[in-house]
């Protein structure tokens, strides 16, 4: 375990820590603080080492670790991982990695900005992964997770909430939002329901039927 504090294996989230633009100090030492189980992504090992972050598992097909092998191999405690598989990615590989670990949900940082592909691929990869692992995309202005059927939150007014569809979605309806849905369907590309907020302090019940919603939970 990573984390300096006592948790019941595999109930707290995992950490993924990936190599997109890097989050600030303070939301990554907050998630570092409970998390159990650590994977690094091999293109970001450089970052991670120099941060001093301890890890868990280093993850990926090791094309770009060069002089660090030495430093990886003092660390015996470290599990590695090589993933060549051309047909995932290895934020895919990693959550992969984790269900059949067992784990329940993970927080994944580091996995937007920089590359603008790689940001949307990511994103759209937690769509594939429902009902077999909990995902949720943190970086500096966003939180992004996958919506369930059925979803209720406490939110404070102005909180900026942004529905995208990843396939056809059906029977959406709203509560608490400035612009609410009554049984509604968003689509790509036709109509999203980006920068939507809550309209007062409170409860925001969300519904739909059928399809792949995202909710990013976002700040300026």
């Amino acid at each position: 375990m990573s984390s300096h504090h006592f948790v019941k294996e595999n109930q707290e989230p995992a950490l993924i820590i990936a190599n997109g633009e890097s989050c600030h100090k303070d939301i990554l030492d907050q998630l570092l603080e409970w998390s159990p189980y650590v994977i690094v992504l091999d293109g970001a090992l450089e970052r991670v080492l120099s941060l001093g972050i301890k890890f868990d598992v280093l993850l990926g097909d090791f094309d770009r670790i060069g002089e660090y092998s030495d430093t990886i191999d003092q660390q015996s405690d470290i599990e590695i991982i090589h993933t060549p598989d051309q047909n995932k990615t290895d934020l895919e590989k990693a959550i992969d990695f984790l269900i059949l670990k067992g784990q329940k949900a993970v927080n994944i940082v580091w996995a937007t900005g920089l590359r603008m592909d790689h940001t949307f691929n990511n994103i759209i990869t937690l769509g594939k992964y429902i009902n077999l692992i909990n995902c949720v995309i943190l970086d500096n202005h966003s939180r992004i997770f996958v919506l369930p059927k059925k979803f209720a939150k406490y939110y404070n007014k102005g909180q900026i909430l942004s529905l995208f569809p990843l396939i056809n979605v059906s029977g959406i309806s709203t509560s608490g939002l400035l612009y609410n849905l009554n049984n509604e369907q968003l689509c790509l590309p036709e109509r999203t329901g980006s920068s939507n907020e809550c309209m007062e302090t409170g409860i925001v019940d969300i519904t739909y039927k059928d399809g792949i919603l995202i909710m990013m939970e976002c700040n300026d």
